[in-house]
Protein backbone atom coordinates (compact mmCIF):
# COMPACT_ATOMS: atom_id res chain seq x y z
CA UNK A 1 0.00 0.00 0.00
CA UNK A 2 1.34 3.52 -0.73
CA UNK A 3 1.12 6.15 1.21
CA UNK A 4 1.57 9.95 0.26
CA UNK A 5 2.26 12.42 3.38
CA UNK A 6 0.72 15.92 3.42
CA UNK A 7 -3.13 17.02 2.57
CA UNK A 8 -5.60 14.37 1.20
CA UNK A 9 -6.71 16.71 -1.55
CA UNK A 10 -4.11 16.78 -4.52
CA UNK A 11 -4.33 13.60 -6.61
CA UNK A 12 -0.73 11.37 -6.33
CA UNK A 13 0.94 10.44 -9.47
CA UNK A 14 2.87 7.55 -7.85
CA UNK A 15 2.67 4.25 -9.50
CA UNK A 16 2.15 1.49 -7.07
CA UNK A 17 4.69 -0.93 -7.34
CA UNK A 18 3.96 -3.23 -3.91
CA UNK A 19 1.22 -5.55 -6.54
CA UNK A 20 4.56 -5.60 -9.14
CA UNK A 21 6.99 -6.57 -6.00
CA UNK A 22 4.56 -9.78 -5.18
CA UNK A 23 4.17 -10.86 -8.62
CA UNK A 24 7.45 -10.93 -8.80
CA UNK A 25 8.35 -12.88 -5.75
CA UNK A 26 5.71 -15.28 -7.14
CA UNK A 27 7.61 -15.81 -10.60
CA UNK A 28 10.95 -16.02 -8.82
CA UNK A 29 9.41 -18.43 -6.50
CA UNK A 30 7.74 -20.77 -9.13
CA UNK A 31 11.26 -20.41 -11.31
CA UNK A 32 13.44 -21.52 -8.09
CA UNK A 33 11.00 -24.91 -7.47
CA UNK A 34 10.83 -25.67 -11.24
CA UNK A 35 14.61 -25.33 -12.80
CA UNK A 36 16.34 -27.89 -10.08
CA UNK A 37 13.91 -30.97 -11.79
CA UNK A 38 15.37 -30.37 -15.16
CA UNK A 39 18.12 -32.75 -16.44
CA UNK A 40 21.34 -30.81 -16.70
CA UNK A 41 24.41 -32.14 -18.86
CA UNK A 42 25.33 -34.84 -20.85
CA UNK A 43 24.69 -38.10 -21.12
CA UNK A 44 28.46 -40.03 -20.46
CA UNK A 45 29.16 -43.41 -22.34
CA UNK A 46 30.99 -45.53 -19.91
CA UNK A 47 33.98 -47.63 -20.71
CA UNK A 48 33.10 -51.38 -20.36
CA UNK A 49 36.07 -53.70 -19.11
CA UNK A 50 38.34 -54.77 -22.00
CA UNK A 51 37.12 -58.46 -23.35
CA UNK A 52 39.72 -61.39 -23.10
CA UNK A 53 38.79 -62.50 -26.45
CA UNK A 54 41.26 -60.99 -28.94
CA UNK A 55 39.74 -58.69 -31.60
CA UNK A 56 40.24 -60.26 -35.74
CA UNK A 57 42.67 -57.58 -37.61
CA UNK A 58 41.52 -54.29 -38.98
CA UNK A 59 41.52 -53.91 -42.49
CA UNK A 60 42.72 -50.48 -43.02
CA UNK A 61 42.27 -50.40 -47.07
CA UNK A 62 38.77 -49.00 -48.50
CA UNK A 63 36.14 -51.11 -49.79
CA UNK A 64 35.42 -49.87 -53.32
CA UNK A 65 32.38 -51.14 -55.44
CA UNK A 66 32.97 -50.53 -58.79
CA UNK A 67 30.71 -50.70 -61.53
CA UNK A 68 31.80 -51.11 -65.21
CA UNK A 69 29.80 -50.68 -68.19
CA UNK A 70 28.74 -53.37 -70.54
CA UNK A 71 26.61 -51.58 -73.11
CA UNK A 72 23.40 -50.21 -73.59
CA UNK A 73 20.61 -52.75 -71.70
CA UNK A 74 22.77 -54.84 -70.19
CA UNK A 75 23.66 -54.63 -66.37
CA UNK A 76 27.27 -53.70 -65.44
CA UNK A 77 29.69 -55.76 -64.14
CA UNK A 78 30.24 -55.55 -60.06
CA UNK A 79 33.67 -55.56 -58.73
CA UNK A 80 34.70 -54.94 -55.06
CA UNK A 81 38.33 -53.98 -54.22
CA UNK A 82 39.01 -55.45 -58.02
CA UNK A 83 37.13 -58.93 -57.62
CA UNK A 84 34.14 -59.81 -59.91
CA UNK A 85 31.23 -60.45 -57.95
CA UNK A 86 27.93 -61.42 -59.61
CA UNK A 87 24.46 -59.19 -58.81
CA UNK A 88 23.15 -62.10 -56.63
CA UNK A 89 26.33 -62.83 -54.64
CA UNK A 90 26.92 -58.78 -53.86
CA UNK A 91 24.59 -58.34 -50.52
CA UNK A 92 25.94 -61.73 -48.79
CA UNK A 93 29.78 -60.61 -50.43
CA UNK A 94 29.56 -56.76 -48.64
CA UNK A 95 28.10 -58.66 -45.88
CA UNK A 96 30.91 -60.92 -45.14
CA UNK A 97 33.49 -58.21 -45.98
CA UNK A 98 31.81 -55.20 -43.40
CA UNK A 99 31.22 -57.64 -40.72
CA UNK A 100 34.84 -58.21 -40.26
CA UNK A 101 35.47 -54.22 -39.82
CA UNK A 102 34.84 -51.41 -37.43
CA UNK A 103 34.13 -49.16 -40.02
CA UNK A 104 31.30 -49.54 -41.62
CA UNK A 105 32.24 -47.44 -44.85
CA UNK A 106 32.15 -48.17 -48.23
CA UNK A 107 32.57 -46.42 -51.76
CA UNK A 108 30.84 -46.67 -55.38
CA UNK A 109 32.68 -45.82 -58.35
CA UNK A 110 30.49 -46.00 -61.90
CA UNK A 111 31.65 -45.46 -65.11
CA UNK A 112 30.54 -42.11 -66.16
CA UNK A 113 28.44 -43.70 -69.47
CA UNK A 114 26.11 -45.74 -67.01
CA UNK A 115 22.94 -45.37 -65.88
CA UNK A 116 22.32 -44.08 -62.59
CA UNK A 117 19.38 -46.67 -61.91
CA UNK A 118 22.44 -49.32 -61.87
CA UNK A 119 24.65 -46.82 -59.13
CA UNK A 120 21.03 -46.69 -56.64
CA UNK A 121 20.71 -50.45 -56.72
CA UNK A 122 24.50 -50.92 -55.72
CA UNK A 123 24.13 -48.27 -53.10
CA UNK A 124 20.52 -49.64 -51.41
CA UNK A 125 22.41 -53.15 -51.46
CA UNK A 126 25.36 -51.76 -50.04
CA UNK A 127 23.44 -50.19 -47.21
CA UNK A 128 21.53 -53.26 -46.45
CA UNK A 129 24.12 -55.49 -46.28
CA UNK A 130 25.34 -52.91 -43.28
CA UNK A 131 27.40 -50.18 -44.28
CA UNK A 132 26.47 -46.92 -41.78
CA UNK A 133 27.91 -44.40 -44.76
CA UNK A 134 28.24 -45.22 -48.15
CA UNK A 135 30.66 -42.48 -50.48
CA UNK A 136 30.32 -42.00 -54.28
CA UNK A 137 33.64 -41.83 -56.58
CA UNK A 138 34.41 -40.08 -59.35
CA UNK A 139 36.55 -41.50 -62.25
CA UNK A 140 39.73 -39.58 -61.12
CA UNK A 141 39.80 -41.61 -58.24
Amino acid sequence: MSMTPGTRSGASADINVTPLIDVLLVLLIIFMVILPHQNLGKAADIPLPASTQPKPPQREDAIVVQLQDQGEGKQPVIKINQQQVSWKKLEARLKAILDARADKVAFVKGDPELEFQYVAQVIDVTHSAGAQRVGLLDEKR
